[in-house]
């Protein structure tokens, strides 16, 4: 019987995170790759298919908004893991911990001194033109003066084997239900060499949320509410996930009312008092008095109990402006600014469209760059350059034209490849990195990540919502 063979395994051109350009494995991968040439390739496709069924049998399942059929998926769990060294891991730490803090300084600064613009580290006009910049937060100050206490930061590797940010998820960041569920099935599909890596644990992750929750009221003990939309939405298993395993009430809109600027939860007992809401639930739709007046998502008054400190809304509305990719572009200058540090985690060259020269270099050379919305999210409103195109590079020439501030552009980057099983055979297939930050009194950050890997060979969209799919991400401990 046919057993796993890695002698045609392509590496050249991408670094590979299992072999070496001369396909010498690495250390992080000798015991799994062993580990994998004891087994038939039927086997491995047995391992795969029953993943697969434990996935649905959870409920791991996603909509796709743009799925006309309107059918829920499971996020493809790929069973060959990611494996990272523990040396590798702590660096990534330490610079993801110097960005959250450096982030929630700057969130805070632009609703209240603004020191950062009067000082023209950041452009005035860039930063308050943001879609995530919403006027009603000025003067506001959070609990511990944290604005983002949850974040998913995406990273890449390059070429050269070092870990960029590709963009910063500081509103409602989705994933990590997978991270969780993934590891669990991980850990029974490959017992043995999991116990001999010694893998750091995550399953603390939700008791680690929910004390981070607690911290930020004096409210003991504390009523704590995960805000949904509803069944609907994309990411409902996580909510549901996350609210069972904190042991925490999911609400929608509709379950909540607000009573001399206190939020109550209808219950069939009566009214109870909600101390905590982790929302799940985008800015513009929290509240019709104050935002979309048409949103059927929200609760009526709920921004303004927030503003009379009544109620604690994790992430703070307004940290969006963070997020926005042309602010993105200037955030190693304001951690050298709020920290007086060099960043340690690089970001990639960006183009801001906005600034004259910036938008000339990229209209001419659009055909070699990836263009992003600034306001975009999930692989949308984007374009591959040197995989798109000439009519779709002029369509975006266009757009650009039109509306400069909400694009921006930077090099094709050749994100690293992680050994993904096929129909056929195992092949490298591209991979991004979501680690999850906890920020309350102190941050917590998981060993472990979401790694979204894009299941089309060649692809670099590692996107659900584009086909994309996802990996366990051992993260090694040294002890």
């Amino acid at each position: 019987m046919a057993k796993v063979d890695f002698t045609k395994y392509e590496t050249t051109g991408f670094y590979d995170e299992m072999f070496k350009a001369t396909n010498s494995v690495r250390p992080t991968y000798e015991q799994f790759k062993k580990r994998l040439e004891k087994l038939s390739k039927n086997k491995l496709k047995f391992l795969q298919h029953a993943t697969d069924r434990a996935q649905l049998s959870l409920g791991m399942t996603f909509n796709v908004y743009s799925d006309n059929q309107g059918v829920e998926r499971i996020l493809h769990l790929d069973i060959i893991p990611r494996i990272i060294s523990d040396t590798d891991w702590d660096r990534l730490a330490k610079g993801l911990e110097q960005r959250i803090v450096a982030l929630n300084l700057f969130i805070n600064d632009i609703y209240n001194e603004q020191r950062a613009l009067k000082d023209n580290i950041i452009p005035k006009d860039l930063v308050l033109s943001s879609a995530g910049y919403l006027k009603e937060c000025i003067g506001l100050r959070p609990p511990e003066n944290v604005w983002s206490h949850i974040s998913g930061t995406d990273l890449i590797r390059g070429d050269d084997g070092n870990f960029y940010v590709l963009e910063d998820n500081l509103r409602c960041p989705s994933g990590v239900s997978y991270m969780l569920e993934n590891r669990e099935i991980l850990k029974r599909t490959f017992p043995e060499v999991f116990e001999r890596l010694h893998v750091r644990p995550i399953h603390d992750y939700t008791h680690h949320l929910r004390d981070m929750l607690e911290s930020l009221t004096n409210e003991s003990p504390a009523s704590i509410a995960v805000l949904t939309p509803g069944i609907y939405n994309s990411a409902y298993f996580e909510h549901a996930y996350l609210a069972q395993q904190m042991g925490a009430e999911l609400v929608e809109g509709r379950d909540l009312v607000v009573k001399n600027n206190f939020v109550y939860m209808i219950t069939t007992k009566g009214l109870q008092r909600v101390n905590v809401i982790y929302r799940r639930v985008d800015d513009d739709f929290i509240d019709p008095l104050v935002f979309n007046k048409d949103s059927m998502l929200g609760t009526p008054g709920l921004f303004e109990a927030y503003r009379k400190g009544n109620v604690v809304l994790v992430n703070a509305p307004g940290a969006g402006v963070a997020d926005d990719k042309a602010v993105y572009a200037y955030i190693p200058r304001l951690i050298k600014y709020y920290l007086g540090e060099e960043v340690l985690l690089p970001n990639i060259k960006t183009y801001i469209c906005a600034e004259k020269e910036d938008c000339k270099y990229v209209l001419e050379n659009i055909h070699t760059l990836v263009v992003k919305q600034t306001d975009g999210s999930g692989g949308y409103g984007m374009l591959i350059g040197p995989k798109s195109t000439k009519k779709e590079c002029d369509e975006f020439v266009a757009k650009i034209k039109n509306n400069p501030r909400n694009y921006i552009a930077q090099p094709m980057i050749n994100l690293s490849r992680v050994p993904t099983l096929t129909d056929d055979t195992i092949e490298g297939r591209h991979v991004d990195l979501r680690p999850y930050c906890l920020y309350g009194k102190e941050i917590k950050i998981v060993p472990g990540a979401l790694t979204r890997v894009a299941l089309t060979k060649g692809s670099l969209v590692v996107n659900s919502s584009q086909g994309g799919g996802s990996k366990d991400t051992w993260v090694l401990d040294s002890n």
